[in-house]
């Protein structure tokens, strides 16, 4: 099991959102730069960092950007604002690992089947569900479609991963978005990855054994201290335990 700990940015900082509210955000006093370094230290193999002011077309953090992709000391996922070939093309230039795409996957699947065809193992599908539905635009905008069929759109494409968010996920019965993310891994055909359902580390020892999902995105719960990246990822790493036989 793969664990992401997760960077969200708004104005230079690092945010966490409520259920998308970007108006709202939760800011969190710290160096985003340094955040970063210190869970590559931890031993993070891949960082997920979305810019929420890239997805309004504001490209202010962009050198913030580069810092952390050029000096954390792992691999940088990226996400925000990814509307176009040419912006997945310039920031793979600039060392973004893999690039996260949600809207553009919405409302222009051809063209991001052509990304993942000239950028293999890069191109990573954010399916972000709200009430049984995909939602684009920075989870503000609901569109009909559902989850099952969006993620077979893609069913033949390269495509490094799919992160999967259960936008409405009661903080306190999660169940109902466990259910969601286990149904999803089963018919995708690439690694699927759960955001937002890991809390504690019970939450992802119970994730660990969910056939088919990849790993977790982890973001608030570590800013919180409500997970330790330390143990969250020896967690991950311990071996399945098997029933002997005699």
């Amino acid at each position: 099991m793969i664990i992401s700990p997760s960077i969200e940015l708004q104005n230079g900082r690092c945010v966490s959102l409520y259920r998308g509210r970007i108006d709202e955000p939760h800011i969190w006093h710290v160096d985003p730069v340094e955040t970063a370094k210190s869970y590559a230290a931890a031993g993070a193999e891949w960082i997920h960092v979305t810019d929420f002011d890239a997805i309004a077309g504001d490209d202010s953090n962009t050198d913030l950007v580069q810092d952390i992709i050029h000096h954390c000391g792992a691999s940088v996922q990226l996400g925000g604002g990814f509307r176009s070939l040419q912006r997945m093309s310039e920031w793979a230039d600039r060392g973004a690992g893999r690039i996260v795409i949600g809207t553009l996957a919405v409302m222009a699947p051809n063209l991001v089947k052509q990304a993942a065809k000239l950028y293999p193992d890069q191109i990573v599908i954010a399916v972000d569900v709200f009430k049984g539905k995909i939602m684009s635009d920075g989870w503000r905008k609901p569109s009909a479609i559902e989850p099952e069929t969006f993620i077979k759109t893609f069913a033949k494409d390269p495509l490094a991963a799919i992160i999967v968010t259960d936008i409405d996920a009661d903080l306190e019965e999660a169940d109902d978005s466990l259910a969601l993310v286990t149904k999803l891994a089963g018919i995708s055909t690439a690694p699927v990855f759960a955001r937002g359902l890991s809390r504690s580390l019970d939450d992802l020892a119970r994730l660990k054994y969910v056939p088919h999902v990849a790993g977790a995105i982890i973001g608030r719960a570590l800013f919180d201290h409500s997970i330790d990246l330390g143990e969250a990822l020896e967690l991950a790493n311990q071996p399945e335990q098997t029933a002997a036989f005699v």
